[in-house]
Formats: structure tokens, C-alpha cells, sequence
């Protein structure tokens, strides 16, 4: 039977929303993650850096836009044993710099994702999806990059309809 991984980055602390700054307990990208969790039969792994960026957002995005422009592939706190098991990886994360965060490019080039299906999912405030589809495939080649599904982070919780349209056209619903 066909297995599912939803692996995701996150971060609370304080996030831009729609033109201001708010503390969240959750970030958006988890929001979202937890709709698809009960909607799909699917283990969850949390992507986390060993040393996470700063929780003031401007200190962060500069940290991030430091990474991005260094490569940086920071060190994450655990790795999954293996992806195996997996037929499909649900990769979900917040639009960073127009791409991917540095810390998910960590997480795909530990792995062999040849001949796995890679759904993109990005959290953003208007940037959409970016570059980051081209990057996991650059990251993990041998993927299948499906068609991303962009979300509005400030709308995260109200995506479910979307979430579950997406989800479907994938053959997970």
C-alpha cells in the first residue's frame, strides 16, 4: 500500500501578515499541515534546525536571506530514518526569499527521492510559490515535482477547501 510523509517546516514566533507584524504561537505552515492530518493517512516529520533563526521576523528574513545567498545547509535537529516507506512526500514551507528555506534543502539532498512523487506546498504572503518547485527539483533529483499548492499564510486556516481540492487531484483523497 502506498505511504504518505507530510514533512514540514514551520515557524512561529513573530510573522508578517499581510503588510504587519504579529506573534504566533503556530506558524502558518503547520496550520496548514495539521488540516492535512485529518484528511489524509500520512506520518508527519517536522523539519527543524538545530539552530533556528531569530524569532523577531526582520532579524530572521536577513538570516535567511544570509543562508540562501551562502547555500547554507543548516543542520537539523533530527532526520527521519528513511524515506523508504514512502511513496509520496508532501513537502510544505514557507516562501523564502522566492524559494525554498534552507533547512528543507537540507532535509531533500540527505535523501534518494528517485522515483517518489514530491507535492510542494508554500506558505506565503502574496509571493506564491517562487522558484522553490525548480529548487526541489535541483535538490532532488529523480523526484516527480507535482504542481505546488500555494497558500496564504495569514489565510492558513481557512485553506482547508483548497487544501482538500488539492489533495484529491493528487490521488490522496
Amino acid at each position: 500500500m502506498a505511504k504518505t510523509l507530510i514533512a514540514f517546516f514551520s515557524r512561529a514566533d513573530e510573522n508578517y501578515f499581510g503588510g504587519a507584524m504579529r506573534y504566533v504561537k503556530v506558524g502558518n505552515t503547520e496550520i496548514v499541515c495539521d488540516l492535512m492530518k485529518e484528511m489524509i493517512d500520512a506520518d508527519v516529520f517536522r523539519i527543524e534546525m538545530k539552530d533556528p533563526y531569530s524569532p523577531v521576523y526582520m532579524t530572521c528574513i536577513e538570516e535567511a536571506k544570509r543562508d540562501l545567498r551562502e547555500k547554507a545547509r543548516p543542520e537539523l535537529v533530527s532526520y527521519p530514518d528513511g524515506i523508504d516507506g514512502y511513496d509520496t512526500v508532501i513537502l510544505a514551507y514557507p516562501n523564502y526569499w522566492g524559494t525554498i528555506p534552507m533547512a528543507v534543502a537540507t532535509f531533500l539532498e540527505r535523501y534518494d527521492f528517485t522515483g517518489k512523487t514530491i507535492l510542494p506546498l508554500c506558505t506565503n504572503e502574496g509571493s506564491g510559490m517562487g522558484g522553490s518547485e525548480r529548487t526541489i527539483k535541483q535538490c532532488a533529483p529523480g523526484a516527480n515535482v507535482k504542481k505546488g499548492l500555494p497558500v496564504t499564510g495569514s489565510d492558513a486556516g481557512n485553506s482547508g477547501a483548497a487544501v482538500k481540492r488539492w489533495l484529491s487531484s493528487n490521488g490522496l483523497l
